[in-house]
């Protein structure tokens, strides 16, 4: 049974001004699923999101959330959202469990189930040791868990994070990322980055934006596996005419390594391999390597952003 979609937003667009920051951007949300959001600064990551949670309104498209609409009805629709921002809004005169009560009051949640629903938040997200602290005398990465704790602490189906790990050390940035790969076993993801070994670390799936618009769309398994058949580096025992070796049609990009080695960049399936070999056999040159070579998160990326800044 395919999961259903959490969030469908379609056609979204806004302007300010004259500056069109988010320009026919889709993005959808299965059950389950981590996704990415991936971009530059200035890219429109963060208009998406205030647009999705209901904190800026797109100058048209859609929004529904757990298929509520989310303009029609924002309060139903916001119920199923958590959201961190960029900046946590967190009270820093306030002790963790202080804060997080008045949250979830926020939220509605009954008198009979507050102190369950604070144990549950303090517990997923490591707090409970520092419970009793004010959160202005926590660390940037405790402060980031509280509030990451204020956004699921109604339980809700969607948990949407800006930036989760910003500021943080190195330390900390793991432990962050471990707790939103743990966040995705029970909600439905989407976390805003520009830093790419966080869409790696947590996500299933990644959506790059650019100058407002959707540049890129797949799955994390999807990317390695399509691309290591794409790219190959390819050895011979001596060297070959590289003219006519990237004169072949299914060569896309050539460029040389060292010692008689290249890199290819080649159009159509593993089938065109044999059809390298073949030719190298064609011409007596004996080849001594084709390994499939994968391209990571971060070429795609800067191969992207790179074409869409020089088509500007």
């Amino acid at each position: 049974m395919s999961k259903q979609f959490l969030i469908q937003a379609r056609n979204l667009h806004r302007h300010y001004d004259t500056y069109h920051a988010v320009n026919a951007v889709n993005i959808q949300l299965k059950q389950g699923e981590v996704l990415g959001l991936l971009g530059p600064n200035g890219a429109g990551k963060s208009t998406t999101m205030n647009m999705l949670t209901g904190n800026l309104a797109p100058g048209s498209g859609e929004i529904l959330i757990n298929h509520i609409d989310l303009l029609d009805n924002p309060k139903r629709a916001k119920e199923q959202l958590g959201y961190l921002p960029e900046q946590p809004p967190v009270y820093k005169d306030m002790t963790v469990t202080e804060y997080l009560r008045y949250c979830a009051i926020l939220r509605h949640i009954p008198k009979k189930d507050l102190t369950k629903s604070i144990d549950r938040a303090l517990q997923r997200c490591s707090l409970t040791e520092v419970r009793k602290r004010l959160i202005g005398n926590l660390s940037k990465g405790f402060q980031q868990r509280v509030g990451i704790a204020q956004a699921i602490i109604h339980n809700p189906l969607v948990v949407i994070l800006d930036e989760p790990t910003v500021g943080l050390d190195p330390v900390q940035i793991q432990e962050i990322r471990h707790l939103i790969r743990e966040l995705g076993d029970e909600h439905s993801v989407i976390l805003s980055t520009h830093i790419l070994p966080e869409v790696q670390a947590v996500c299933d799936r990644v959506q790059i934006i650019n100058k407002g618009q959707t540049v890129y769309e797949n799955t994390l398994d999807q990317i390695s596996h399509s691309i290591s058949h794409m790219n190959y580096e390819i050895g011979f025992t001596h060297p070959i005419d590289t003219a006519l070796l990237n004169a072949l049609d299914i060569i896309k990009n050539m460029s040389e390594l060292s010692n008689n080695r290249y890199q290819l960049e080649i159009a159509g399936d593993q089938h065109s391999v044999s059809e390298i070999a073949a030719f190298a056999l064609q011409n007596q040159w004996q080849l001594i390597e084709i390994t499939p070579k994968k391209v990571s998160l971060e070429s795609i990326f800067l191969d992207l952003v790179h074409v869409k800044e020089n088509a500007a």
